[in-house]
């Protein structure tokens, strides 16, 4: 199984920036498919997550209206795109996968994942 995240960059506080993780080895519409982050000196924590259809998703409270999360079954991709970018969304974004049942609970802990990607480097100036 691999996990490939893409998109990181540097941006500008407000600018918007759109993550892709694209999957490999796995039977993707079974996974239930989560981003996470981790900014230096602290724990990863999780963003947002998407279950096997795309027709859930559960997002860390502070990032609701400004974060998506969304699937693209077909591609084998998941994606975030972040809105509104603020300093401290300054992190490595990590992808992540577990294999679920249809309708499991929207995983936000770490150790429920299976698989990792490898993370992309987003940085916020101002």
């Amino acid at each position: 199984v691999q996990l490939q995240a893409s998109g990181g960059g540097m941006v500008q506080a407000g600018d918007s920036l759109s993550l892709s993780c694209a999957a490999s080895g796995l039977t993707f519409s079974m996974y239930g498919l989560g981003w996470f982050r981790q900014a230096p000196g602290k724990e990863r924590e999780f963003v947002a997550g998407i279950s096997r259809t795309g027709s859930r998703t559960h997002y860390e409270d502070s990032l609701k209206g400004r974060f998506t999360i969304s699937r693209d079954n077909a591609k084998n991709t998941v994606f975030l795109q972040m809105n509104s970018l603020k300093l401290e969304d300054t992190a490595v974004y990590y992808c992540a996968a577990k294999r679920v049942i249809n309708t499991a609970p929207i995983e936000t802990q770490r150790s429920g994942y299976s698989y990792w990607g490898q993370g992309t480097l987003v940085t916020v100036s101002s």
